[in-house]
């Protein structure tokens, strides 16, 4: 019989609480936190050294009360919070006992009737650890790591592991067959592994033979399948399972522990209790402990769910430092000019060419539909045409004009699609101005002006602005203000501050922002040093992620642009707008 799990409606828990009263807090802070994992609002939980009727945790099911052996909490009892998800990593076999005798409260939902034998509800209540485990996998399934958590503690209690040598696991059938329930069932309920298990497995193959652990397996398969409240089919299982393991049914001590081994299999080791007589170990119960000892280690080294409204929290935190620091960057490019120090600066402007005010008007066209979505087609049944008419709804409607009834059938149907409205653009042109862009930079000073003087041909409201990017950052053109005349620029910088130059974007624009199809411009080769590069990388990731777009103009085959970018050649700008256009076309509508 489970050691913490009290079939006896008489039972009435072990607790006995000391004088200190952060017990009694600590029992109260569970007790708030059990009506969520157990699905239950009934429950009572104490939490004092000594509780649990010699396990880390009982389930009293009669008295809907849980216990917690406060001796298995490992820490002190007064700096326990268990409303946070974080900190029940301290104590996560304690938490991972709790979590356990939830699971009985919800799903262990059935009782052996007085009269059924002793012998058939033990083998039934066994078959009850890995079910119930399972079924609260399938509606908790995080708490996987708080049930991996507790395997030791509840294990070894289960076996009487490190209790007294002399009723440890030893070579018999009865014993193998107990262990194979309790870790190789869980094992078929998911929580823990096969190749985990498989100490045990070989061990208890070796006692068992093949043919007797397969019928076993089909036994607690079936188990694992079964409904909370399917008592009669558990109780058929446990019986079948004393046919299998040979225990007599009836026989009044349903502890398989003290019952003899019927098949008179020798202990492999030599002896005929594997080991009690000299008081070494058997086999069995060293798998077990190796098993037990690898499942806790394992669990040590995971990642212990974390707490949804801490991640929210540390999620907001990161987003407002990112958009304080966008937002100074913005004040420090746009406002104050950048820099003044340094060799990043412009050369002269000059009127641009016809070929160049007809690019910037062709790339305006195809900006004025960047943004357009697909219409949205919604359909709508109705009582009289226009629409297809559906002959189960004319029936429908006959059938209730005969009864009297009010006809409530809309027998047509039909589909209509409205265009969603055009959202506002906000476009950021960002070039890179550093030396081994020299050879490009008549194109790149070309593309950033038509880039920036579409804006102002184009029927939907945009807002651009640009930069130059090199050991400082520079603006070219401010929101609001669209450029007369092209920029040019010298190249000699051998920095390139891209981090800076797309924050300063983001924080004039607010292309972090929702409320308009927004789209970063990067014109760069991307060859960039380790730091800017990782920085960058992240800066851009997070415009990606709150649905910005971003296209990158390469200058050349060898180009190294960021992750996540969509990507276009850059040709002579003049006579590719219309690629432009398409590929920021194509870069919109891919993050949207």
């Amino acid at each position: 019989m489970s050691t913490h799990f009290a079939t006896d409606p008489d039972a009435l828990g072990a607790a006995v609480f000391p004088a200190r009263p952060e017990w009694l807090a600590l029992s109260a802070a569970f007790a708030d936190e059990v009506p969520v994992i157990a699905d239950r609002d009934d429950l009572v939980v104490r939490v004092a050294p000594g509780a649990g009727g010699g396990a880390p945790a009982c389930f009293y099911p009669a008295r809907a009360l849980i216990e917690v052996d406060g001796d298995h909490l490992g820490v002190d009892p007064a700096t326990v919070d268990p409303a946070n998800l974080s900190d029940r990593s301290r104590y996560a076999p304690a938490w991972g006992a709790l979590t356990h005798e939830c699971g009985h409260a919800r799903h262990t939902r059935w009782e052996p009737p007085r009269d059924a034998p002793p012998g058939v509800v033990a083998a039934a209540m066994l078959l009850e650890e890995p079910r119930m485990e399972g079924a609260h996998l399938l509606r908790r399934p995080d708490d996987r790591h708080w049930l991996r958590a507790c395997v030791r503690g509840i294990v070894a209690a289960d076996l009487h592991l490190y209790a007294d040598p002399a009723t440890a696991p030893q070579m018999t059938r009865a014993h193998a067959a107990h262990t194979a329930a309790l870790l190789l069932g869980r094992a078929e309920a998911g929580v823990l592994t096969r190749v985990e298990v498989a100490p045990v497995a070989r061990v208890v193959r070796d006692v068992l033979g093949v043919d007797t652990l397969l019928e076993l397996r089909k036994v607690w398969t079936r188990a694992v399948c079964t409904a909370d409240d399917d008592g009669g089919t558990m109780l058929a299982l446990g019986r079948r399972w004393c046919e299998i393991v040979g225990t007599d049914p009836d026989t009044g001590d349903p502890d398989p522990g003290t019952a003899p081994d019927p098949s008179g299999t020798p202990d492999p080791s030599g002896g005929t209790g594997g080991g009690s007589g000299s008081g070494t170990p058997s086999p069995l119960a060293g798998a077990i402990a190796a098993v037990v000892d690898t499942v806790a280690a394992a669990v040590a080294g995971e990642k212990a769910p974390e707490d949804p409204a801490a991640v929210a929290a540390a999620r907001r935190a990161r987003e407002a430092a990112a958009d304080q620091a966008a937002r100074q960057a913005a004040r420090k490019v746009f406002t104050a000019g950048g820099t003044r120090d340094g060799r990043t600066a412009t050369a002269g402007t000059r009127l641009p060419t016809p070929a160049e005010r007809s690019a910037a008007r062709v790339l305006a066209r195809a900006l004025d539909t960047a943004g357009v979505r697909e219409r949205v087609a919604v359909r709508a049944a109705s009582e009289v045409p226009p629409g297809r008419l559906r002959m189960r709804g004319v029936r429908a409607a006959e059938a209730q004009r005969a009864a009297g009834a009010q006809v409530t059938a809309q027998p047509f149907t039909r589909t209509t699609r409205t265009a969603v409205p055009t959202p506002p653009l906000r476009l950021g042109v960002a070039c890179d101005v550093s030396g081994t862009m020299g050879r490009v930079r008549a194109h790149v000073a070309s593309a950033a002006w038509h880039l920036a003087a579409a804006a102002r041909h184009t029927r939907v409201p945009a807002d651009t602005a640009s930069v130059i990017f090199g050991n400082h950052v520079r603006p070219l053109t401010r929101p609001g203000k669209h450029p007369a005349e092209v920029t040019e620029f010298a190249s000699r910088d051998n920095w390139e501050d891209i981090p800076t130059a797309i924050d300063a974007l983001d924080g004039v624009l607010g292309l972090s922002r929702p409320g308009a199809a927004r789209l970063l411009v990067v014109v760069s080769d991307g060859r960039f040093r380790d730091q800017p590069r990782h920085d960058g990388q992240r800066i851009l990731d997070r415009l990606r992620a709150a649905g910005c777009a971003v296209l990158w103009l390469t200058t050349g085959d060898h180009d190294t642009p960021l992750d996540g970018a969509t990507v276009h050649h850059l040709a002579d700008p003049a006579t590719a707008a219309q690629a432009i256009g398409r590929a920021a076309t194509t870069a919109l509508r891919t993050t949207h």
